[in-house]
């Protein structure tokens, strides 16, 4: 009969024998000093496309990563079969700093965050200015989440043959954003690529827009050795259309030095992971204001500093109103 307690002995100790070849686990992890440079272009299933020098790489996350994930635009550390031939598969093992980074949530009450793009100088918002109609608030939260991430705003309005951009450019003036306004004939005559293409040299430049809009149609016309499916039909009711991209995918400018990332279409763009105070350091002429606000102060409040230094004239009033308005978004349903 077995013993317990102060009875019990060494022969009572049942233990494990170890087994040849058995090593101790351990924190230290190998600093792949060796490991190659290179960029994500696409994320599919758990496969990641990679530029390395100048040819593309299939690669997946190393199991030392843990649950960090490698988003496109990353800039990662690879090792293991570098040639890039069929069949072939690299790891990735190191993913280093981004510079910035574009999230969204599916919704506002929605906790999950999901991660666009890395690494981004700017965002290229593109709405149409009739069929579909624009929808200022979709616009508002792109800005809002392009503040937070580091990323420079870029609004690109198409389909101006059917409705003139006067009250969009009134609306986002006081922003100070930089813009292109487009027609059908030019997406299709790649007239529009050429204007948009002056603000995207040298940049890594994500695009996000809602279905329909001619989203595609314009990355196809930046990036024509890598031409990507068009939508062939908006509902004329609802202003949707098929989603005709569904995988973030950097392409290389034609005739440039930039990146196109293409995003997927969005219908919301929800901004749960936002913290509303960092979007304040996008308005450089507003931000020395706050100093006078008082705690947590949400900058729309009785108390808020920010209307004295306005009326002390360090501001224009439309600034103020502007930034109110971003900051409001994350409170507004779309449709409002």
């Amino acid at each position: 009969m077995r013993r317990y307690g102060k009875h019990t002995d060494e022969d009572d100790i049942r233990s494990r024998p170890n087994r040849k070849g058995n090593r101790p686990r351990t924190n230290i992890r190998p600093k792949h000093e060796d490991a190659a440079e290179g960029m994500v272009l696409t994320v599919d299933r758990g496969r990641l496309t990679c530029l390395v020098d100048d040819r593309t790489i299939v690669a997946m996350k190393a199991r030392e990563l843990g649950r960090k994930a490698a988003v496109v635009g990353d800039r990662v550390a690879l090792v293991g079969d570098l040639s890039g031939a069929k069949d072939t598969l690299a790891r990735i093992v190191r993913i280093e700093e981004r510079s910035s980074l574009l999230r969204r949530t599916a919704d506002d009450d929605d906790p999950y965050e999901r991660v666009v793009v890395a690494n981004a100088d700017q965002l290229a918002i593109v709405t149409a200015l009739a069929d579909p109609e624009p929808r200022p608030r979709l616009i508002d939260r792109c800005l809002v989440a392009a503040y937070d991430g580091g990323l420079e705003p870029l609004l690109v309005m198409t389909k101006s043959d059917l409705a003139p951009p006067d009250k969009l450019l009134e609306l986002y003036g006081d922003l100070n954003i930089p813009y292109v306004v487009t027609s059908r004939e030019e997406l299709e005559n790649g007239g529009a690529a050429d204007r948009v293409r002056a603000h995207l040299d040298d940049k890594i430049t994500a695009f996000v827009g809602h279905s329909g809009v001619g989203k595609t149609t314009l990355v196809n016309a930046l990036v024509p050795q890598e031409r990507r499916r068009t939508t062939g039909h908006v509902n004329a009711v609802t202003g949707r259309g098929r989603h005709t991209t569904t995988s973030a995918l950097a392409l290389p400018l034609a005739g440039g030095d930039g990146w196109v990332v293409d995003t997927p279409g969005v219908r919301s763009f929800g901004l749960a992971h936002i913290d509303p105070s960092r979007v304040i350091h996008a308005f450089p002429d507003l931000e020395p204001g706050t100093e006078g606000c008082p705690r947590a102060c949400s900058h729309d409040e009785p108390d808020c500093a920010l209307d004295t230094w306005v009326e002390e004239g360090h501001a224009d009033p439309a600034r103020l109103f502007s930034l109110r308005r971003l900051l409001a978004t994350r409170e507004r349903k779309e449709g409002d």
